[in-house]
């Protein structure tokens, strides 16, 4: 396929997940009824959720929406008009290790290495072993020479000319031995803050209720930290967030929130909670899972100066001048993981 061909298909593929973002029931008459099976993906996410009590249909179908929303014919020209990509009769080999937090987090790359014309190697997080095997299978019925770009490896990598690597900071160092010696992208962990400068509405201070809960705040583009003047009114920030107390019916989440409750009380750690969420005051950036730290500042120029000094942990900043408020789970194609620019990398292969 020449690149025009590969981004027509994932133009496609993007009409294709924003027709899987949709319940059944609201398919009837679909373009793609005619072709593909699309009851077919219900099944292997009702499989999703029983595996990865963290997927959630909603969270699933979350995913899917958001994929449709980026992957259309102009975001994919105005991503791609700065790269040159050389279409070579052997593409080189690309191995992926993808993540498994959040539901698709390794599309990106996957995306990325087959719109470059080389060929993805892709090793699958088992948090996350089905829903991206069967969007591709699907993709492969609409233009069979995808299988030219894609292999689904179950052991493994081997025969690979680079690396896009995505772990924690500890798999990071056995990453960094084992693929040191090809090209190679790895990432480490990385959290999202939010700065709160006093004066937000009450619509944006919801909105930031999305970037800390969304897909249960296990992102590393949700906001596990909001800094905020020393002055400000903690309970705007709940009032804020009330919107998403049923997120406390969800077992798992609910355990991290009790343990870490029992943890910190017993530790006699102050905190304040509202049922559904943990707030304790702490510099650090990452907070466990059905909580949220704050700290409090006094003047910008110390949010500029945390900022600086966590930037490579730091993924996304939220709040005015930052990224808007509810957008922090809704990067554009070119908003890389890491800020490494990705495309520039496989470019860079030839």
């Amino acid at each position: 396929m020449q690149l025009q061909q590969r981004k027509d298909l994932f133009v496609r593929i993007g009409a294709l997940l924003k027709t899987l973002s949709k319940p059944s029931e609201e398919r009837v008459g679909d373009a793609f009824s005619n072709q593909l099976d699309l009851d077919e993906m219900d099944g292997v996410i009702n499989l999703e959720v029983r595996h990865n009590g963290w997927f959630t249909k909603e969270n699933i179908r979350q995913s899917f929406a958001a994929w449709g929303e980026v992957l259309t014919a102009e975001k994919l020209d105005k991503w791609l008009a700065n790269y040159s990509f050389a279409e070579s009769e052997t593409p080189k080999k690309v191995g992926l290790i993808l993540a498994g937090n959040i539901p698709m987090v390794g599309f990106h790359d996957v995306m990325s290495v087959i719109l470059s014309g080389n060929c993805a190697q892709v090793k699958l997080s088992r948090d996350d072993a089905r829903l991206l095997p069967s969007v591709m299978g699907m993709a492969l019925q609409l233009e069979p020479k995808l299988k030219e770009y894609i292999e689904f490896v179950p052991g493994k990598l081997s025969g690979f000319d680079a690396v896009i690597a995505t772990g924690s900071n500890n798999t990071s160092r056995y990453f960094e031995l084992y693929f040191g010696k090809v090209p190679n992208i790895i990432r480490k962990n990385r959290s999202s803050v939010a700065v709160v400068q006093g004066n937000e509405t009450k619509e944006e201070l919801e909105l930031l209720g999305h970037d800390i809960f969304s897909y249960f705040g296990l992102g590393c583009r949700n906001v596990t930290n909001v800094m905020m003047p020393r002055d400000f009114n903690l309970d705007r920030v709940f009032e804020g967030l009330f919107p998403f107390k049923e997120i406390v019916n969800h077992n798992k989440y609910a355990n991290n929130y009790d343990y870490h409750k029992a943890l910190w009380l017993l530790n006699n750690e102050q905190l304040l909670e509202n049922g559904f969420i943990l707030v304790k005051e702490d510099t650090a950036l990452v907070s466990p899972v059905g909580s949220l730290f704050i700290q409090r500042y006094d003047d910008l120029s110390e949010v500029e100066k945390y900022i600086e000094e966590y930037t490579n942990d730091i993924q996304v900043v939220v709040g005015r001048n930052y990224v808007p408020f509810g957008q922090a789970q809704c990067p554009e194609l070119w908003d890389y993981a890491d800020g490494v620019d990705t495309l520039a990398f496989l470019s860079s292969l030839a």
